[in-house]
């Protein structure tokens, strides 16, 4: 999500917040709001598929690979 989107959502917020928003802007920061999430939800999946564990046994878990696929 680009920063023209964040600052869009922040505007957005504090306007709900002084005056409300049109049907149309609560349209608008549902939407970013979704997006958002679901970036940032990207995004942790990808650094946790990207995390080793060391067993005691000495062998290395790839989370990714235990738990999900590489890259998704």
């Amino acid at each position: 999500m680009d920063e023209k989107k964040i600052a869009r959502m922040k505007e957005l917020f504090w306007k709900s917040k002084v005056e409300g928003l049109k049907e149309a802007e609560k349209k608008e920061q549902a939407d970013l709001r979704r997006e958002y999430v679901e970036a940032f939800r990207r995004n942790l999946k990808g650094n946790l598929d990207r995390i080793d564990i060391l067993e005691p046994d000495g062998s290395i878990t790839n989370l990714g690979e235990k738990y999900g696929k590489k890259g998704n």
